[in-house]
């Protein structure tokens, strides 16, 4: 009766065993999933700020080429 229990017991401690070390290969592969999209996050932040500064200067030209226009057109 004893071995029986203690088979019993085996088998669950090692059912839990493999349960856990599932858990923590998923806690693995979430933990370098979050990694990678930080840093995916932070790359588009950049390029983002960049695009921005861009569009920025593109629409300060622009209206300085509007305003040497409208000079231009008033001088005439």
């Amino acid at each position: 009766m004893a071995e029986n229990i203690n088979s019993t017991f085996e088998y669950e401690l090692k059912r839990l065993e493999k349960r856990v070390d599932a858990l923590v290969r998923v806690c693995d592969q979430l933990q370098d999933e979050n990694r990678s999209l930080k840093q995916r996050q932070d790359v588009l932040t950049s390029e983002r700020a960049n695009l921005l500064q861009k569009n920025e200067q593109v629409r300060a030209r622009v209206e300085a080429m509007i305003g040497r226009l409208k000079a231009m057109e008033q001088g005439s």
